[in-house]
């Protein structure tokens, strides 16, 4: 899936974020809408990790589940 398809698709594709990165608040949740920067940014601040694991992290997971 594409940057645009997840930022498209936010509604139905943010639960399963959630699921994904618990640690992820609401609000951080929302203020991603959708962005893929933004998701990389908010995972790096809540688990401690670098940009990159944060971006493999998420190929993986969208690699997986098709998100």
């Amino acid at each position: 899936m594409d940057n645009e398809k997840l930022k498209g698709n936010w509604n139905i594709v943010k639960g399963k974020v959630k699921e994904q990165w618990g640690k992820l608040t609401d609000d951080d949740i929302d203020r991603v809408g959708g962005q893929f920067d933004q998701l990389v940014g908010e995972i790096q601040k809540r688990y401690g990790i670098t940009r990159e694991e944060a971006e493999r992290e998420i190929r993986d997971w969208r690699t997986v589940s098709n998100y």
